[in-house]
């Protein structure tokens, strides 16, 4: 965990001390995501856990084995970023703070916000947190970045994965192999074969392999791999668009 954290700031983006001890946590299965509907019980990374979580955590501690907790610790432990321009130091400095966030519905803050029952007839107060495409709308568009382009807030206009993943041309997708930190990548069923309107997920390259993402488990840090190297659909480079340095 500690590596993790250490190769963010060396890395000049000045992370939260949570981040290695967050993304392990998720990474290890030892948090979990209320359903829609108990987006009330969700606890931000600085509040107290419930005995309920507390109790799943544990058991799913328990549960473990060391091939597990093996693995997790390899890939944790081989953390690293490259080297970063000024641009992409502000979106990942931003994105990582966000680690530990629990995932919610429509969420698009940190801060406690509203949220409509499925019905619409209710009108809720849930805490903060993020569903993957609130997660990269509120990195990248509801504040100005510091080191960014003025551009980069307008250039993502969709509000969903597959509108945000239907705004760049075929001939501007970034594949797998060209991905760069800042990049924001779609995942599709189909993988590169997906239409836009077969994106359900998405998230923001760090660099060498990672992503940072709101999943059902909160935001975090995740390798790319698995599920997310078999269904990544493309990239998009807002950073480009927007004008900025990155080519």
């Amino acid at each position: 965990a500690r590596r993790i954290r250490v190769a963010a700031r060396d890395a000049g983006l000045r992370p939260p001390a949570w981040l290695g001890t967050e993304t392990v946590a998720r990474l290890l299965g030892l948090r979990a995501n209320h359903p829609f509907g108990q987006d009330a019980l969700e606890r931000g990374v600085n509040d107290p856990a419930s005995r309920a979580e507390t109790a799943y955590s544990l058991a799913r501690l328990v549960d473990l084995d060391p091939s597990t907790t093996g693995r997790i610790a390899e890939r944790a432990g081989s953390f690293s970023l490259p080297s970063l321009d000024d641009a992409q130091r502000a979106v990942l400095t931003r994105a990582l703070q966000f680690v530990g966030t629990p995932y919610v519905w429509a969420g698009v803050s940190e801060r406690p916000q509203p949220q409509w029952t499925a019905d619409g007839a209710t009108q809720l107060t849930v805490p903060g947190g993020f569903d993957c495409s609130g997660f990269v709308w509120r990195v990248y568009k509801l504040r100005p970045l510091p080191g960014a382009p003025a551009a980069l807030a307008t250039t993502l206009r969709g509000r969903t994965s597959y509108a945000m993943s239907g705004e760049v041309p075929v001939d501007r997708r970034v594949g797998a192999a060209a991905l760069a930190p800042g990049d924001v990548v779609f995942f599709g069923d189909r993988g590169p074969r997906s239409k836009p309107r077969q994106v359900g997920h998405m998230g923001i390259y760090v660099g060498n392999g990672w992503i940072v993402h709101s999943s059902r488990a909160g935001t975090t840090l995740q390798p790319l791999e698995g599920w997310y190297a078999d269904t990544l659909a493309w990239g998009r480079r807002p950073l480009a668009e927007a004008a900025a340095i990155v080519s």
